[in-house]
């Protein structure tokens, strides 16, 4: 792709008009095509009438369009994909979901999101589990961590709790060997749910291949989709063991009197009732434009490319250090001021100069994230901003 084509794209996207964005690991900037999807969308269902037969069967074919979308980009048979509004939604339909027994044991990382680390606390306290945190931070830049993974499991371990691409420092853990040693325990099968809010839309992806048991995402991060719809993959087998939690109407099977008769058969027993349809139309729209820019591979070894880049500049700094002893793997740089001001100030004041990063309370540093939208003058804006801080 040529710097034109880049330019030409990121037209497409109003909120990266003048500014120096770099907080799609929190929100991505949404494409003028996916907000003219979504209005058209909504504009649509109320000309046809919101609750007629017309509409219901429309958004019907619109949903399993969305999902087919989705399990393209994922690897997976669309069967497999329950819709959420969020990734705390998706990992809260697996935790909840599992059948627990007093005694029996939650393995997460110390680098966890603090919603899902509530939600485990809950689930401890009710159900009296053990849970138990592995030092996975302590393996940015040495150890491995499948070992202290492996260290940390027990023999009642039912589940491990981890994210793909760690929030905070960006680190991308290596999922494979990860679910190969939760799968292949003397004791049994322990289950792997994986946050995976970093890593939808950065790194190529095939989930079946991963043999992985949960994977909650969202699409309004770094899929740059509309806030409010993400999806749960759940393998075939880790959904033979999984109960609903959350019930609707859109999750049952019901008799000739339209009493409910059992689950539906895929992931859609998992999903409730009415939802926002018209995001969908919004997010297949946003991942549609991004393959239109280029191919999962593209994207990903563009991110890499300025990510790296960024990270080196930072590293000729005096006052900056990169939490990263090596180039990063994805597009998160976390990095920290060693002299001047306090990292919350620090931000604020990129921000009055149209440059948008945001601050990471553990560990205490300053979070950057770079798209396959960034350009290399909006690193080189940064990092001259940061020297002058």
């Amino acid at each position: 792709m040529t710097q034109l084509t880049l330019e030409s794209h990121r037209q497409q996207f109003p909120a990266l008009t003048r500014k120096a964005y770099f907080n799609y690991g929190g929100q991505g900037p949404l494409s003028q095509v996916a907000l003219d999807s979504i209005c058209k969308f909504y504009t649509a269902i109320q000309e046809k009438g919101p609750f007629s037969l017309a509409v219901g069967g429309w958004l019907k074919q619109e949903s399993q369009a969305t999902r087919g979308v989705l399990a393209s980009e994922l690897g997976v048979a669309p069967e497999t994909l329950t819709f959420t509004e969020d990734v705390t939604v998706g990992c809260n339909i697996a935790l909840w979901g599992i059948d627990w027994q007093i005694g029996d044991h939650i393995l997460l990382s110390d680098c966890e999101h603090p919603g899902i680390v509530a939600a485990i606390q809950e689930l401890q306290r009710r159900f009296q589990l053990e849970v138990s945190v592995c030092p996975l931070l302590a393996t940015l830049n040495q150890g491995n961590p499948v070992d202290v993974i492996a260290e940390y499991l027990r023999p009642r371990t039912r589940l491990v709790v981890i994210s793909h691409i760690l929030w905070n420092t960006g680190q991308v853990l290596p999922l494979a060997e990860i679910i190969q040693l939760c799968h292949y325990q003397p004791g049994g099968t322990v289950r792997v749910l994986v946050d995976a809010a970093q890593s939808v839309g950065v790194l190529p992806l095939n989930l079946a291949a991963l043999e992985v048991d949960f994977y909650a995402f969202t699409g309004h991060k770094w899929l740059c989709g509309p806030e409010g719809l993400g999806g749960l993959y759940i393998s075939p087998e880790a959904r033979s063991e999984l109960s609903p939690t959350f019930i609707g109407w859109r999750g049952i099977r019901t008799d000739k009197t339209g009493q409910p008769t059992g689950w539906k058969p895929d992931g859609q027993r998992y999903e409730i009732a009415t939802s926002a349809y018209p995001l969908s139309g919004g997010l297949r729209e946003a991942i549609a434009l991004q393959n239109q820019w280029g191919t999962a591979n593209q994207r990903y070894q563009r991110i890499c490319h300025l990510s790296t880049k960024l990270w080196q500049a930072l590293g000729q700094i005096p006052s900056v250090q990169c939490l990263h002893a090596h180039p990063p793997a994805a597009g998160l740089v976390s990095f920290q001021l060693t002299q001047g001001m306090p990292h919350s100030e620090a931000v604020q004041s990129l921000e009055t100069q149209g440059i948008y990063v945001r601050t990471i309370v553990y560990p205490d540093c300053i979070r950057a994230c770079v798209h396959y939208l960034t350009t290399e003058a909006e690193v080189g804006d940064l990092v001259n901003a940061i020297a002058r801080l």
